[in-house]
C-alpha cells in the first residue's frame, strides 16, 4: 500500500459524471467510467496489497456506505481492489488509512524477513499508534496470512507473487552495485521503474531501500 494521487484526468472526469447520474437513481457504481478512471488512478493494481496479477478487480469503498448514497456514489470514497482484499477488508476496518490522502509508508514499515520456508515472516510495523494506522496494520496481515481456510490459499498465492518480485528486485540491486560505467546507468533506470509508483509490491521494495538507505542513496531519491 502506497500513496496514489487522486488526479483529475478525462477518466476520472467521466467517472465522476458518471456517478452523478446513476446516483439519481440509486443503479449502481459499477459503470465503465468509474472502473476506468479507478483501473487508471491505481496502476491497475489493487490499492491494498498492490498485486497486478490477480484475475479479479472490484470497485471497494474505503468507508463502508451501509446504504448511505452520499458515501456510495462519492469519487473520495471509491477504490480499486482484488477480490481477496475486498473480501478481506468487508467493513471490519473502520477507519484505516486513505492512501490517496496519507503517506502510508510513513506509517506503516512493510520488511519481508527470512527466506521461503518456516522462517520466512512480513512485517507491518506501524509507526505511530493511530487508530487507523493500526486497522491498516492488521488489516494487511490478514489480507497476507488469511483467516480463513479459502483466504489462507488466496493468501499463500499472494506471498508467492510477493517474493518473486522481491527476489527479482534484490537480483537488480546486487547487479546494480556490482555494475560499471554505462550499465550502471541502465539498471538505475530499471530501479527507477521497479521502485515507482505503478511497481507491483512497491511498498516492500522501498523499506529495502529505506532500510539500506545508506547504501544507497541514489535510490532512496527516486521516491523520496
Amino acid at each position: 500500500m502506497i500513496r496514489v494521487e487522486r488526479k483529475r484526468t478525462d477518466k476520472a472526469q467521466k467517472a465522476i459524471e458518471a456517478l452523478e447520474k446513476v446516483r439519481k437513481t440509486d443503479s449502481g457504481y459499477n459503470t465503465p467510467e468509474v472502473n476506468a478512471a479507478l483501473r487508471e488512478m491505481f496502476h491497475g493494481k489493487c490499492y491494498i496489497c498492490e498485486n497486478k496479477e490477480a484475475t479479479s478487480y472490484q470497485i471497494e469503498h474505503l468507508a463502508a456506505h451501509r446504504g448511505n448514497l452520499n458515501l456510495k456514489y462519492d469519487w473520495q470514497n471509491l477504490f480499486w481492489a482484488c477480490a481477496h482484499c475486498n473480501n478481506t477488508k468487508l467493513d471490519r476496518f473502520e477507519p484505516i488509512l486513505d492512501c490517496t490522502k496519507e503517506d502510508i509508508e510513513a506509517a506503516i514499515a512493510f520488511r519481508k524477513k527470512g527466506y521461503f520456508g518456516t522462517d520466512e515472516e512480513l512485517l507491518f510495523e506501524p509507526l505511530d499508534d493511530r487508530e487507523a494506522t493500526l486497522n491498516t496494520g492488521q488489516l494487511l496481515r490478514e489480507v497476507y496470512y488469511g483467516t480463513t481456510p479459502q483466504k489462507k490459499i488466496e493468501a499463500a498465492i499472494l506471498r508467492k507473487q510477493l517474493r518473486k518480485e522481491i527476489a527479482e528486485f534484490k537480483r537488480y540491486v546486487r547487479d546494480y552495485k556490482e555494475a560499471e560505467d554505462e550499465e550502471k546507468e541502465d539498471l538505475k533506470c530499471l530501479l527507477k521503474r521497479e521502485l515507482g509508483d505503478a511497481s507491483p509490491f512497491a511498498a516492500f521494495k522501498r523499506w529495502l531501500i529505506r532500510d539500506n538507505k545508506e547504501s544507497y542513496p541514489e535510490l532512496y531519491q527516486y521516491f523520496s
